[in-house]
């Protein structure tokens, strides 16, 4: 990896440190701060911590869609595309000999590959599929907001609904038996709450950067054994769900892999639900907040649409991925040079003042919102359109019967600077 120079527009070392650090992404304030600052003093500067190998930190939203969109110029799959700290980039290498991967999947491909991979399953995830799967997605909604509905007037929204319901979705249309869900869902927090002792498998290793990618590799291998007996089954009894389509699939005419069909599996049940589930969490979190946001979609339910898209945006689980130029690149007045790793900062881009007026109003009538909650270009979320489903008909389901709904507690997001939202969400609801 290129070192880069630091001689000019180097972040202020306090900025840098927090950008690393998964506990400060607990504190959604304290990267509020910080990003405001960046895209008005220095949108893209230059990262430089003892831990981690330095890399250039893209804040404006048109420099992250620039980059997005140019696989040619940026790649997935030189350096990790997610923040790793220099010592578990090399226990990685070493592990794999050489890959900077411990799991290789659609994030970290690049063309032609990601695009073979992903049209295996990408038409079950377009517009009109998506369409056929409400009535389902529909009934699920209305069964977590009964339940929600019958305990009232408490609960924490996170552990009751927002964890179980985009799981319960997801493993649905994947083909993962309901009694297998925990399981899930332990595995995936495991895997993107790693670094919070709340969430991690072995919160002592984590802590102990020499083993960290030993415990990963662990929870991934668990993944794989356990789909690796899904994509058996699916071959000898076919059926019509997501798993029997990638069991079955062929990529320039031969059968998947086993390694890259465990981690094929593993993406798209793991970001399939982590993601929507900090979407979920966010739009009561930010009901809470923005009381009068609550009213107004309350009189007019025409707005839970906005709402969903504004949701996205204000919580943003995606924190970011990383990039490697592959050749010299000019943006923005600065040269990023061949083999420098780049951060895209969807949470920044995501507030904006160039795209997005009065960036920290949560406003369900934005308008327009093109947000990057999903990111942008080849690697734009395949499951974009279902998450925004499964928010919309739960939300339908849940508002019309609430009257008041207010916080009830201290509210606790994840430590994770990759994927993140609230982890526990007290509140107190009045029901129609």
């Amino acid at each position: 990896m290129t070192t880069i120079n630091t001689q000019r527009n180097l972040v202020p070392q306090d900025y840098a440190d927090r950008i690393v650090d998964p506990c400060a992404w607990a504190e959604p304030e304290s990267m509020y701060e910080v990003f405001t600052w960046l895209r008005a003093n220095q949108p893209l500067g230059k990262v430089e911590h003892e831990d981690f190998n330095p890399f250039w930190l893209a804040t404006k939203f048109d420099d992250i869609s620039e980059i997005s969109r140019q696989n040619d110029k940026f790649n997935s799959a030189e350096n990790s595309s997610v923040l790793t700290r220099k010592i578990v980039d090399q226990q990685i290498r070493h592990i794999t000999a050489g890959s900077p991967h411990l799991s290789r999947n659609l994030v970290n491909m690049d063309p032609p590959e990601h695009l073979k991979y992903r049209s295996i399953t990408q038409n079950w995830f377009m517009p009109k599929k998506v369409r056929e799967l409400e009535a389902r997605v529909k009934e699920i909604a209305s069964s977590f907001a009964d339940t929600m509905i019958a305990n009232a007037p408490e609960c924490d929204f996170v552990s009751d609904i927002a964890l179980r319901y985009p799981l319960h979705v997801v493993m649905d249309i994947l083909g993962v038996p309901e009694k297998d869900e925990p399981l899930m869902l332990k595995l995936t927090q495991e895997l993107f709450g790693a670094r919070d002792p709340d969430l991690a498998r072995d919160s002592e290793k984590m802590a102990d950067p020499a083993a960290a990618a030993e415990v990963i590799k662990k929870v991934l291998a668990d993944f794989a054994s356990y789909f690796n007996g899904i994509a058996e089954d699916r071959r000898a009894t076919p059926r019509d769900d997501v798993a029997t389509v990638v069991a079955n699939a062929l990529v320039d005419g031969e059968p998947i892999k086993p390694y890259e069909l465990a981690n094929y599996y593993t993406v798209l049940a793991t970001a399939g639900h982590d993601t929507t589930s900090a979407s979920t969490a966010g739009a009561i979190w930010a009901l809470c907040q923005f009381p009068e946001q609550f009213e107004k979609v309350k009189k007019d339910p025409s707005l839970i649409p906005g709402l969903v898209d504004e949701t996205f945006r204000w919580i943003t689980p995606v924190k970011h991925f990383m990039r490697t130029a592959n050749e010299d690149y000019q943006i923005r007045g600065q040269t990023i040079k061949a083999g420098d790793w780049v951060m895209l900062s969807y949470q920044s881009a995501n507030f904006d003042e160039e795209k997005f007026s009065n960036p920290f109003e949560f406003r369900i009538d934005r308008q327009p919102n093109k947000h990057l909650a999903f990111g942008h270009g080849p690697h734009v979320c395949i499951g974009q359109h279902l998450a925004k489903l499964e928010l919309r008909v739960l939300l339908e389901a849940l508002l019309p019967r609430i009257k008041s709904l207010k916080f009830n507690g201290e509210v606790k997001f994840t430590k994770a600077n990759f994927i993140s939202g609230p982890k526990v969400l007290p509140i107190r609801f009045e029901i129609e």
